[in-house]
């Protein structure tokens, strides 16, 4: 945050997902919203906005969100949707029900499809989401593809010319690293962001991506210790490294 503001103390806490007004009048009353060591009786006083407020309020204890710039960090299993308002599990069913209700709302760093999992970033702040999307930028993405057949052995050279022409496309996509682990496995590493690119990619030599796993996003590694559907939020010094 910028510049430090005066806000209504419901009405910030509304905004950040902790309940309604009248909520959060009743966790006041329930002395549940500490601010500097002292126990909150009247929600509607104005406090000042800084950065360092989650160090002077907690909720049950718990320390406040970040005001802005939420970034949640999401190891999302296979078989839940990035989106708002489909059909069947989505990511944000994962997410405690405060971030759910935030405004402005979360949203994912660019999608994964249904069926891959791994590394998902989650946000509230449009400039960031933009600085990593953003064509220009080139941010990085590697995947983990398991393949339903062996490599053919001449995919890390198409990869790396520049040339490959997906079906459907007239423009060549950018060259992309193809590291081999195995017959069935490999490393992708690609900078665009084209529709269902890595699955396309292994098509177009006649290959079918059986499982697909997102492991880095510019020099950030999905944490091994971090388990599938768990989450936790992404430091500023984590999130320099996607631009490294």
């Amino acid at each position: 945050m910028t510049k430090a503001v005066n806000a209504r103390l419901d009405k910030l806490l509304s905004s950040m997902g902790y309940g309604s007004r009248r909520e959060i009048g009743g966790l006041a009353r329930a002395d549940r919203i500490v601010l500097n060591g002292e126990n909150v009786n009247d929600v509607t006083r104005r406090i000042r906005v800084t950065a360092d407020l989650p160090t002077r309020i907690t909720v049950d204890g718990i320390p406040l969100d970040p005001v802005a710039g939420l970034v949640i960090l999401l190891n999302k299993p296979a078989g839940v949707t990035c989106s708002h308002n489909e059909a069947g599990p989505l990511v944000y069913d994962l997410l405690p029900t405060r971030w759910r209700r935030r405004d402005p709302a979360l949203s994912t760093v660019g999608r994964l499809d249904k069926e891959t999992s791994g590394l998902l970033l989650l946000t509230d702040d449009g400039e960031l989401l933009h600085r990593i999307t953003s064509p220009k930028r080139k941010v990085s993405k590697t995947y983990r593809a398991t393949l339903s057949r062996p490599l053919n052995g001449d995919e890390v050279a198409l990869f790396a010319s520049g040339t490959l022409v997906l079906k459907g496309e007239t423009k060549p996509l950018d060259p992309a690293i193809l590291e081999v682990m195995s017959p069935t496995e490999a490393h992708l590493t690609i900078t665009e962001g084209r529709y269902h690119q890595v699955r396309r990619m292994f098509a177009a030599c006649g290959n079918h991506v059986e499982a697909l796993r997102r492991e880095r996003l510019g020099q950030f590694h999905l944490p091994e210790e971090l388990a599938v559907g768990s989450w936790r939020l992404l430091g500023g010094e984590e999130q320099q490294l996607i631009f490294r």
